[in-house]
């Protein structure tokens, strides 16, 4: 018997939709289609078996490109909410002081407490005493494309709950974080309620600074400070370029020579300035090229800067409503005297009535 052929079957890939087009030449020769191209020959190559290889095109290399970017920003996205999530956490006793409702997308009233703790071992006033005061208070009201800020001045006189009057920056030496909410709730009353925390870390604040690659400043006047750590802070009118360091010392700036006459006004001032220096850096496109290679760095820093009852999400929605709410002014509870009891502030129940319903509402 004969051996007939295997029973087997040919399968043959199917071209690209581009190469099963008609094209003008294959309509003329059908048959010019199936041939298959060889290199021409070559003296190393006479019968042209030899293939080489594609160049990579541009189309290719974009591609790549793309690919290395977006896992690069994916990676920035995951370890920020990994910093966000395991980050130090406000006490239990803050959380339940704290009132519910609220929502950073709708709408929701944020304390930010900054206090004057000073690493130890340092010169500086505060190093090695006591608990810390609050060096700052700031209540932000945010929602998506709106943030409304009202600083209240640190020296301001009040009713601390259970211990009497005093300024109101002793509250969170007293009591923490806890009675500090309780106090600047009953301090501006006209049913304000606080639905959120965040406690900025001064040892922490220059690292984020630096991930950044420095702030921008613009000075009206001069600045000529007491010494910080051994140094002092002297700046001259105009544009600067500040570091971490450098622009926590400005922030901290009691008493400017150049300006006897400052009080902490003025302070609250350099403090907001140098928040708003740090939004200007990330929502301005000029700079999202060297944000962009520092992006991982900064992710990290962000979320340990403060310590806040929120975790990931919440201070997702934070910093996004920080950078969509536009810069602003920011507002500030304006006292009617500078001689109240120790030397403090003393603010009108007018002015408390006004400054809450401008930052809940935007009008005065």
């Amino acid at each position: 018997m004969p051996e007939s052929p295997p029973d087997y079957k040919v399968y043959r890939s199917r071209s690209g939709l581009r190469q099963r087009l008609p094209s003008r030449d294959s309509l003329k020769n059908p048959f010019k289609g199936l041939r298959r191209r060889r290199p021409s020959p070559t003296p190393e190559d006479p019968f042209g078996l030899r293939t080489t290889p594609k160049r990579p095109t541009a189309r290719r290399v974009l591609r790549w490109v793309g690919i290395v970017a977006l896992g690069w920003l994916l990676l920035t996205i995951v370890v920020f909410f990994v910093s966000a999530q395991t980050a130090p956490s406000e006490p239990d006793s803050a959380k339940e002081a704290l009132s519910g409702g609220g929502s950073l997308l709708t709408g929701s009233t944020v304390l930010i407490l900054g206090s004057d703790q000073r690493p130890k071992g340092t010169k500086e006033p505060g190093a090695n005493t006591g608990p810390s005061r609050t060096d700052s208070i700031l209540l932000l009201h945010v929602g998506f494309g709106s943030v409304r800020r009202l600083s209240i001045l640190r020296d301001s006189y009040t009713q601390i709950p259970g211990h009497g009057s005093a300024k109101i920056n002793a509250a969170y030496a007293i009591g923490g974080p806890a009675l500090a909410i309780k106090t600047v709730e009953g301090f501006l009353g006209n049913d304000l309620r606080i639905n959120h925390i965040v406690e900025v870390n001064f040892t922490n604040f220059p690292k984020l600074i630096d991930a950044l690659g420095g702030i921008d400043i613009t000075l009206k006047k001069c600045v000529s400070s007491n010494r910080f750590s051994g140094t002092r802070v002297r700046l001259k009118k105009g544009e600067h370029h500040l570091d971490g360091q450098e622009a926590l010392e400005f922030s901290r700036v009691r008493k400017n020579r150049c300006a006897p006459n400052e009080d902490d006004r003025a302070r609250a001032a350099r403090q907001q300035q140098v928040l708003s220096s740090i939004r200007s850096k990330v929502a301005s496109p000029v700079h999202w090229p060297g944000l962009f290679v520092r992006g991982p760095f900064v992710s990290w820093q962000a979320p340990r800067t403060v310590r806040s009852d929120m975790h990931g999400p919440g201070i997702a929605g934070l910093f996004n409503d920080l950078l969509t709410g536009g810069g602003g002014k920011t507002d500030i509870v304006k006292p009617f005297s500078l001689n109240g009891p120790g030397g403090s502030l003393l603010v009108s129940p007018e002015e408390k009535s006004r400054a809450v319903h401008a930052l809940l509402s935007g009008t005065d």
